[in-house]
């Protein structure tokens, strides 16, 4: 979809087909709704590059008035209804002559006719409003049929604005009956009012507007790509179709189909050139398709936008894969909404296939449209119980109405889905390399209410909606009535989700070392680091890491025990190096490394210089053992970091130490005489 304000502004100013109100305008840039401009007796271009841009007027593009010295010199265009100038009755537009444009000696002036174009001399009652024009500068011109004179050219036809048999317009420079030049330029032609009723078919029910860019939405659409005869398409077509974004893909609010000029092997065929074709999810019977589209260049392109009846038994259709196949080809139904060839440039053509009509089928109807291939237009169908009308810019060209309708001629009763692509025709041109059909939109219109009608979307933090309000919280109340194409009301409801970015913080506690959520491993502590990811959801959410490391111990002990020596319940009865790895207060390992030697023998060496303490760790009491040599000696105890916490002389062998007071850690017991005699032990 175009941007918020474009598509209001294609709502407000669109127009659509016969018995719908339409808009009566033309800006020359191909956003109007007049189609059918014609000249008579004098050149035009209404899509000439505007030669001033200046003052008031700054549009590239303006119509090209050339009257060459043809007596009846205008430029007009009709209506599909009558005017009604009961209550608008204003006529304006902008126009330029340039004094180089003009011969011999003219009153400078514009004429706006109205006339019925039903009859076979529209002029003889017509109303005609003159007015006066300046030279070399853009000027608007105002036409009001109720406060400005006017001239019937019959006295007798009566007030305009009592009238409803007006349906042309005609515009007229420096009068008539004169063989004088004249070149002027016109611009942003409107009227007032709108002509028509708002249609039957007033409710959207289904609709894609391609917002953003990227791939198309899967949620609507289907890639069909299987061969459906194992080797090619239909109608010695040339192409692959792709679920590749090369060849479908949205890009600034619009979707483009691209068919490209490149060798291709899939499912073991080779073809050269590639393209999309896809399939609606969604199905209907009834109701009002329009698509607002431009065309791709080139002789042997072949781009439409079309139906198929969901029974369809199509190999690799979407609906065919659901289960739906029970139904041939054209038993099925197909209704061509619109066909375009690049052969052809400006034709575009609808057409029907049916059981009584099919493949080169009677029931077709085209006209031509304005540059269909720069400029968008607006195709749209219209399908009721009894008819299925084809119109572009509100102009009905072809009305499929069977009589009698059976299901040979009328197999339009089921539901049907809406197909998307550009084939490549054996005719296509050597040069060609690619070119793509560009849609703003396709929208489904159908009579009643619908819960289909709700505009459903889903956001991170706010969202601003089409009625201008920004939400920041679930909303599912909200509405708004749009103008549709129709020129009636179409009321939306919002169903919004707000979905929102977060910040949290992960705790984590580890020993020497930790591997976080972004692959670093940390070997110290960090409070800082921070993860950016996206949600499920599409929202951002920030982790910050608070990570506390904390480092495993290792100690030596060296003994000499008599028979055995226990330590940490273990008891050991031989000489040799052991290793303990306990759980320090951090939840580490701590190594105690032990160099034993066991003596069996009763006597005591004096000269040891043993401590045995336990238990360890310890919570509240460390018992402590030594030789009978060393009683009265002094012990000390320090902590970690080698301060001295207690002092204490040991008057037998065997002394027990109160450590219930001391912080969590790990300490060491040594002899002062003998520093080496140092023997750790964990503080719980």
């Amino acid at each position: 979809m175009i941007q918020r304000l474009n598509l209001l502004f294609t709502l407000l100013f669109g127009f659509t087909s016969f018995s719908q109100l339409q808009y009566v305008q033309d800006d020359f840039e191909g956003n109007g709704t007049i189609t059918s401009w014609y000249g008579d007796d004098c050149g035009m271009n209404n899509s000439f590059n505007n030669p001033f841009i200046q003052g008031m007027n700054t549009s590239q593009t303006v119509l090209q008035y050339n009257d060459y010295g043809g007596q009846y010199a205008n430029v007009r265009f009709d209506v599909i209804e009558n005017f009604d100038l009961t209550n608008d009755h204003t006529f304006t537009l902008k126009i330029f002559i340039p004094a180089s444009g003009i011969s011999g000696n003219q009153n400078n002036q514009i004429s706006l006719k109205l006339q019925d174009g039903t009859l076979a001399a529209p002029w003889e009652t017509q109303c005609e409003i003159i007015k006066n024009v300046d030279l070399n500068q853009w000027q608007e011109i105002s036409f009001d049929f109720d406060n400005d004179p006017y001239i019937n050219l019959n006295p007798g036809t009566g007030d305009p604005i009592l009238r409803t048999d007006f349906n042309r317009v005609v515009i007229q420079i420096n009068g008539e009956n004169n063989n004088d030049f004249v070149e002027a330029f016109l611009d942003d032609v409107n009227y007032d009012g709108t002509i028509g009723s708002c249609n039957q078919f007033g409710n959207l029910v289904w609709s894609d507007e391609f917002n953003g860019s990227g791939a198309i939405d899967g949620t609507k659409w289907f890639h069909q790509t299987l061969l459906p005869n194992g080797w090619g398409w239909f109608n010695g077509e040339l192409q692959h179709y792709t679920n590749r974004v090369d060849n479908s893909y949205v890009e600034d609010g619009f979707l483009h189909i691209v068919a490209k000029d490149e060798t291709f092997t899939d499912q073991g065929v080779t073809k050269e050139y590639t393209s999309a074709r896809l399939n609606s999810k969604f199905a209907f019977t009834y109701g009002r398709v329009e698509a607002r589209a431009k065309m791709p260049f080139g002789i042997g392109t072949w781009p439409a936008i079309w139906m198929l009846g969901k029974n369809i038994n199509e190999n690799g259709a979407y609906w065919q894969t659901q289960g739906f196949g029970t139904t041939s080809w054209p038993a099925c139904g197909e209704i061509d909404i619109l066909e375009h060839w690049g052969s052809n440039q400006n034709y575009v053509q609808s057409a029907l296939h049916t059981p009584s009509s099919s493949g080169a089928t009677v029931n077709h109807g085209g006209t031509m449209a304005n540059d269909v291939s720069n400029t968008f237009h607006i195709y749209a169908m219209e399908w009721t119980e009894e008819k299925i009308e084809f119109s572009v810019d509100g102009y009905v060209y072809y009305i499929y109405e069977p009589s009698p309708q059976n299901m040979s001629t009328w197999p339009f009763i089921e539901d049907q889905f809406i197909l998307l692509n550009v084939a490549v025709q054996n005719s296509i041109e050597p040069s060609f390399v690619e070119s793509d059909m560009v849609l703003d939109y396709i929208r489904v219109y159908q009579q009643g209410s619908s819960s289909a009608n709700v505009d459903v979307q889903e956001a991170c933090d706010s969202y601003t909606w089409i009625d201008g309000n920004t939400y920041t919280q679930n909303n599912n109340t909200a509405s708004y009535a749009l103008t549709n194409l129709e020129g009636c009301d179409s009321i939306v409801q919002l169903d919004l989700t707000i979905n929102n970015s977060s910040t949290t913080t992960d705790f984590q506690t580890a020993c020497d070392s930790y591997e976080w959520l972004n692959g670093v491993v940390y070997t110290e502590s960090n409070n800082s680091e921070a993860l950016l990811y996206t949600t499920n959801e599409g929202c951002d959410s920030t982790i910050i890491l608070d990570l506390t490391i904390n480092l495993s111990s290792s100690s030596l002990i060296t003994e000499t025990a008599s028979e055995t020596f226990e330590l940490n319940g273990i008891t050991y009865n031989e000489s040799g190096t052991y290793t303990q790895v306990l759980e320090n207060i951090y939840g580490c390992d701590s190594t105690i490394t032990i160099d034993l030697t066991i003596e069996n023998t009763t006597s005591i060496d004096k000269s040891s210089t043993e401590l045995l303490l336990y238990p360890n760790p310890t919570l509240e009491t460390l018992n402590i053992t030594i030789q009978e040599a060393h009683i009265g000696e002094i012990i000390v105890l320090t902590d970690a970091a080698g301060k001295i916490v207690m002092r204490i002389k040991l008057n037998q062998p065997y002394t027990q130490i109160d450590c219930s007071k001391l912080s969590k850690g790990e300490y060491s017991v040594a002899f002062v005489k003998y520093p080496k005699s140092r023997v750790a032990f964990i503080k719980k």
